[in-house]
């Protein structure tokens, strides 16, 4: 029967079903299909030039494995220079796994590889400022701290191997879930910020791409499964508790009825992005980059958010 074969090569054993657009695929053109559509939006997006050291945030988990394996066909082909960082929180029982396997990861594609606890940068880890937090009556979640600390890891990181792209692996669920929750929370001004790359004033963060945007989070587990790759499937455990993953459920439910509901989110976002900017940022200029007087980094005050919070941690801790 026809809707049995691959609609490309004609196999029979076919590992998807694609519902937005009709595709049958078998495993060998899945992945040749993903792999030339994260190749061709780099092109189209201008992500990557020849001779970019780009630098891949590597948590062992599918999305940057995947991303780490697609950029390794333009490391071999020497358009580029890869490098990989995997940042340790300190979440026992989860975190250990994924820096486990992202070392088997870079060191089978030969990949150098940088490993940063938080434990060993700050004295402290994810796990032990949760433990306090849980104490609070209004607890602040993991995810604030984490996601404050681990971009300051990954833009230090960049700039001390003069990488000149940081390479996420955020996938079309998250960017997808990026939108509606920036829309419902009325933040505009992180809404204009999201992208195929970022935009920033200052020339001491390195520009951040994002070349599996447009790939379904479904798509990328499989694509990683049918590779043979080993890869962290676990959630973070401190994640269940954020609205991110509210809005992540709302938008898989809907996906089940409507099955191009993510896809229409991101590109109907990309056409009424310009306008908004636009407007936006002629009201809001937003506050130049300044120096933090405490570690050096840029900041928009005088003090980072990074060092506000480490302050904070230090004094609980204490």
């Amino acid at each position: 029967m026809t809707s049995n074969v691959c609609t490309q090569c004609g196999y029979e054993h076919v590992v998807i079903h694609r519902k937005q657009n009709g595709q049958r695929l078998c495993s060998t053109c899945f992945r040749k299909s993903i792999e030339q559509k994260v190749l061709k939006t780099i092109k189209k997006q201008k992500l990557i030039t020849k001779g970019d050291k780009v630098l891949v945030g590597l948590s062992g988990g599918k999305d940057s494995v995947a991303l780490l394996k697609i950029l390794n066909i333009l490391k071999e082909k020497n358009i580029i220079e890869l490098e990989a960082v995997t940042i340790d929180e300190g979440i026992s029982g989860y975190r250990e796994e994924g820096v486990r396997i992202a070392k088997d990861v870079a060191k089978e594609l030969n990949i150098k590889h940088h490993i940063i606890s938080f434990e060993d940068k700050y004295s402290f880890t994810i796990d032990k400022i949760m433990e306090v937090e849980s104490q609070e009556e209004h607890p602040q979640h993991a995810c604030t701290y984490c996601g404050v600390f681990r971009r300051q890891i990954f833009n230090q990181t960049a700039r001390e191997i003069n990488a000149t792209k940081l390479a996420t692996g955020h996938n079309l669920d998250d960017e997808a879930q990026s939108i509606l929750m920036n829309y419902l929370e009325g933040n505009i001004n992180n809404m204009v910020r999201i992208g195929y790359k970022t935009e920033s004033r200052d020339e001491r963060f390195t520009q951040k791409i994002k070349p599996l945007r447009e790939i379904p989070e479904k798509e990328i587990g499989l694509y990683v499964l049918e590779s043979g790759f080993e890869v962290h499937f676990d959630g973070c455990p401190y994640a269940h508790e954020s609205f991110r993953m509210e809005i992540g459920d709302f938008l898989r439910e809907e996906t089940l009825k409507h099955p191009t509901i993510m896809y229409s989110t991101l590109n109907g976002f990309e056409k009424i992005k310009p306008a908004i900017k636009k407007d936006y940022m002629e009201n809001h200029t937003g506050k130049p980059n300044k120096t933090c007087i405490k570690c050096g980094e840029p900041s928009s005050q005088d003090i980072c958010k990074s060092c506000k919070f480490l302050e904070k941690i230090h004094e609980k801790l204490a």
